[in-house]
């Protein structure tokens, strides 16, 4: 699924970061994926940083709610993305986000990037990163900081 199209007034930086968002040597723009795992319902931040970061230039496929790991792994693998958001509220981080990595790394996505948001204790989010998971974002996070640690992760990393 894609992301509708939602409006809202970009800013003057995140109309600006539109020509940065592009990879290095490559014509296209950093393509994101931002997924809802398990059965967590809300939906709202999911679309709000989806939003952002087509507005700052990156093409980005939402896959709705409802989604397992396999489903995530599988689409960001057809959909040829640069990262993986995933937003959680559900407190099932630190079974999502690993599952997530495993698969990822089975089906050879090692250079994709794995971030995400939610409700995540400042101890999870420490344990998670120190697994390899990319940083993670709280509610309060402004899109811009989240818009820039992709792109910056993307142009270091991505080829």
């Amino acid at each position: 699924m894609r992301l509708i199209n939602y409006y809202i007034c970009p800013s003057e930086w995140l109309a600006g970061r539109a020509r940065d968002s592009r990879i290095n040597n490559m014509k296209r723009p950093i393509r994101v994926l931002v997924a809802k795992v398990g059965l967590d319902g809300h939906d709202r931040g999911a679309k709000v940083v989806a939003t952002a970061l087509r507005d700052a230039g990156m093409e980005v496929i939402y896959t709705g709610l409802r989604q397992t790991p396999e489903m995530v792994v599988s689409t960001a693998l057809q959909e040829d993305v640069d990262a993986i958001g995933i937003s959680i509220l559900s407190g099932a981080h630190m079974t999502v986000f690993p599952k997530v990595q495993q698969l990822m790394k089975e089906k050879g996505l090692k250079d994709v990037l794995l971030t995400g948001g939610g409700i995540i204790p400042d101890e999870d989010m420490k344990q998670l990163q120190e697994c390899g998971v990319g940083k993670l974002f709280p509610p309060s996070a402004p899109t811009t900081d989240i818009a820039g640690y992709i792109t910056g992760w993307v142009q270091e990393h991505r080829r």
